[in-house]
């Protein structure tokens, strides 16, 4: 009996018991909960959030929000809408191209369309592995930029098949120049959005990002192929209603991608956003944010902002990263002697100025720690040409006294300083003084 009176003592009137589900803390769903007394169990689920939040998981990263940064969602937002345009649009274009190949006339033969058809695949395959040869190695150092280049290609490609059927004797020539420029956009849009993919990962789920981004533009496709074949079956017949619907969702789609790469507060350095950092830490002895040089930096090409008098634009152009030492001629050579014995006898790197041109000469040795300060001490002589004569003894001892502090300060802010997005130094050199002997 007195047993009894101590568990009816120490026993709780009720215990309440929650079932969440979720993987990150934040992200936790209540999904039901128990209540149970001495002699009741009670159940109350909400089994609807729980449906909600299973369906989201198809489309977000799982963590979402707190495992991406906080760029992805406004880009995602543009970058879908723009594909929405482009599956209309395509669905407008392939219409005109079977059109003029003469899918549905008596006339038209199979050998011949598929030869057709043919020769547009075959050059779109050779103008992807030419592209990729030549800027392959750049995609990665100006990943907003390419991004907008790339979706500008494939507009122009769009534009060619629209207009192939107005030029039935040239028709071959324009589609193959229309399979050309989207065979760029498959090679840039690939290799920057594995960039930006990394990029938004914060916590190594680049492949979740990946994923889930292909069941967001499953759904893009499917809406905008909807959207695209009743425009098509609408606008059959009438040339004008079809220019008008391509071309205004054209602007739309340039449009959406400039606000998408605006959007994005890359935290790795390049040549521009590290002379716009280091500029700005030369004049003021702080870093900027990476939100803050987001809108700083230029998203469009440089040939299409020449008219602007930018100091950083020609800042960093001045510099040449790895160059050939066989190419410099024998004045050079005897300076780059002079400096490897003196100012850069211990350094990884040599820095050569010629009428405002920095030539960086990287050691064979050099890791990529060394290629970001070999930049970074030619942007600071860049600077100092035009103020003091002396430029490798005024360069070199700001960047004794500045440079680590410089470094740590970027980190701090939230910039990954482990490398350089540059073109690939394939150029090195080795150099040792007369005292050293060969092995």
């Amino acid at each position: 009996m007195a047993e009894e009176n101590i568990k009816k003592h120490l026993s709780p009137e009720y215990t309440v018991i929650e079932e969440w589900n979720g993987t990150a803390l934040s992200e936790l769903t209540k999904t039901a909960t128990i209540t149970i007394t001495r002699d009741s169990v009670k159940k109350s689920a909400s089994r609807f959030n729980h449906f909600s939040r299973r369906f989201l998981d198809a489309f977000v990263p799982e963590g979402f929000p707190s495992s991406v940064t906080p760029d992805y969602i406004p880009f995602q937002i543009w970058d879908l809408l723009q594909g929405l345009s482009t599956y209309v649009r395509t669905m407008l274009s392939t219409q005109a191209l079977l059109s003029a190949i003469g899918v549905g006339e008596k006339s038209a033969t199979v050998i011949g369309a598929t030869f057709q058809w043919f020769l547009r695949d075959l050059t779109g395959m050779l103008g992807g592995v030419l592209f990729t040869f030549y800027q392959g190695a750049n995609l990665d150092s100006n990943a907003k930029m390419w991004r907008l280049v790339a979706d500008l290609m494939n507009d122009i490609g769009m534009l060619m098949d629209l207009v192939s059927p107005l030029f039935p004797s040239a028709f071959l020539f324009i589609v193959c120049l229309g399979s050309l420029s989207r065979s760029f956009t498959g090679v840039a849009s690939g290799a920057t959005r594995a960039a930006l993919t990394q990029h938004f990962a914060l916590q190594d789920n680049a492949a979740d990002i990946s994923a889930k981004e292909g069941s967001q533009e499953t759904v893009a496709t499917m809406l905008g192929m909807a959207i695209g074949m009743f425009l098509a079956h609408i606008t059959l017949g009438h040339s004008l209603a079809i220019w008008f619907c391509f071309l205004s969702l054209t602007i739309f789609h340039m449009y959406a991608n400039y606000k998408a790469v605006r959007c994005l507060s890359l935290t790795t350095l390049n040549c521009e956003r590290s002379s716009i950092l280091l500029l700005h830490f030369m004049e003021t002895g702080q870093v900027l944010t990476p939100k803050q040089v987001s809108t700083m930096e230029h998203v469009l090409p440089l040939w299409m902002t020449s008219w602007s008098t930018n100091r950083v634009k020609v800042l960093y152009q001045q510099i040449r990263i790895g160059i050939q030492i066989s190419s410099i001629n024998c004045q050079e050579m005897l300076d780059l002697s002079h400096l490897a014995g003196s100012y850069y006898n211990t350094a990884k790197y040599i820095l050569l100025e010629k009428k405002g041109i920095i030539s960086i000469v990287m050691h064979k040795d050099s890791a990529a720690a060394d290629v970001l300060q070999a930049f970074m001490h030619a942007l600071v002589m860049s600077e100092l040409v035009d103020k003091d004569s002396s430029v490798h003894l005024e360069s070199q001892s700001w960047m004794a006294k500045y440079y680590e502090v410089f470094v740590l300060e970027l980190q701090s802010s939230g910039w990954k300083t482990e490398r350089l997005l540059s073109p690939s130094v394939v150029w090195k050199a080795n150099w040792f003084s007369r005292s050293e002997k060969l092995d």
